[in-house]
């Protein structure tokens, strides 16, 4: 496969420094060298380069960084789009505002090669507040809901040319909600697998239900993995530690079942915070997760149909 990198070193949607030295972070990992070795065509971008910031006043004055994030999700939008033209594009951030401009950039891709895309969000939250119903005012708490399309977005972030049909939405790994998001979700229809749901069914159920709808509908499949998707014990190198994520075997997991399927278009790799981290280890450990999303095996399993015949 052709893979393009492309770095987006924001830091100004997150409420502490040190998300803008993921991208290099993740690079040092040796992604670009993994992706080499497993046979992929890699052309590293470099850095996205953030646009002129224009004086934005909200009526929430909880906001933090609207200029900036807005001149970054313009950015960002049109580096999504130009990178996902014939090739996979990796994001490296950054927090996870940046989803606000790969989301936008690789929808209009989809819509244009007249695909659904679908979006599969591995995080701790669903990121799925408005600009007015935040409270923390952190922009990397909004990305999910500007791109399926929610009211109050509008002269304050860029137009957006296609929206992601909120019931293509799949949020897994969910376990820290807000009121205001939780009637969001409910009412949009994006479907949501907490760590409760996790526990009781398995993460191999859900997630395989959700890449049936992908498959059946001709789908492109964008993953969006946030750093607090995972147990902060194995992952620490993150500003919003939430207790009991994925482990070590439940990511793994899924990363090879969305390798197995085939679907994938494009990956963002958000909220690394090198700062936080122990001599690298979450950075090592989101390297080797894009591993297996990108075809390493542990070992070869033999390919069984669905009809049990081996």
């Amino acid at each position: 496969m052709r893979c393009r990198i492309v770095g987006a070193p924001v830091q100004d949607g997150a409420g502490r420094m040190g998300c803008e030295m993921g991208p290099s972070a993740l690079r040092t990992a040796g992604l670009v060298a993994m992706l080499k070795e497993l046979g992929h065509e890699v052309e590293d971008l470099g850095q996205v380069q953030r646009g002129d910031v224009r004086p934005l006043v909200h009526g929430n004055a909880a906001l933090k960084a609207l200029p900036e994030i807005n001149a970054w999700t313009v950015a960002i939008a049109q580096a999504a789009y130009e990178a996902s033209q014939d090739a996979m594009p990796i994001f490296l951030g950054g927090d996870h505002s940046i989803s606000a401009g790969t989301l936008s950039g690789v929808a209009r891709r989809a819509a244009e090669a007249k695909r659904p895309l679908f979006v599969l969000w591995l995080d701790a939250h669903p990121d799925f507040h408005t600009l007015e119903t935040t409270a923390s005012g952190n922009l990397h708490g909004v990305p999910l809901a500007y791109a399926s399309g929610r009211p109050g977005f509008a002269g304050y972030f860029p137009d957006l040319p296609v929206a992601v049909e909120p019931s293509h939405i799949c949020t897994l790994g969910l376990r820290s909600i807000d009121p205001a998001e939780r009637h969001a979700l409910n009412e949009t229809g994006v479907t949501v697998h907490d760590m409760r749901a996790i526990d009781e069914h398995g993460i191999a159920p859900l997630l395989r239900a959700f890449i049936e709808r992908v498959a059946s509908a001709g789908g492109m499949l964008h993953v969006s993995l946030d750093v607090d998707f995972l147990e902060p014990s194995i992952a620490p190198a993150v500003g919003t530690t939430v207790p009991g994520g994925a482990t070590f075997r439940e990511a793994h997991l899924t990363m090879e079942m969305l390798y197995d399927s085939g679907l994938v278009t494009s990956l963002d790799l958000v909220e690394l915070n090198p700062f936080l981290d122990e001599r690298g280890r979450t950075a090592t450990l989101m390297v080797d997760l894009t591993a297996s999303l990108m075809g390493r095996r542990i070992m070869d399993r033999p390919t069984r149909s669905y009809s049990g015949s081996h």
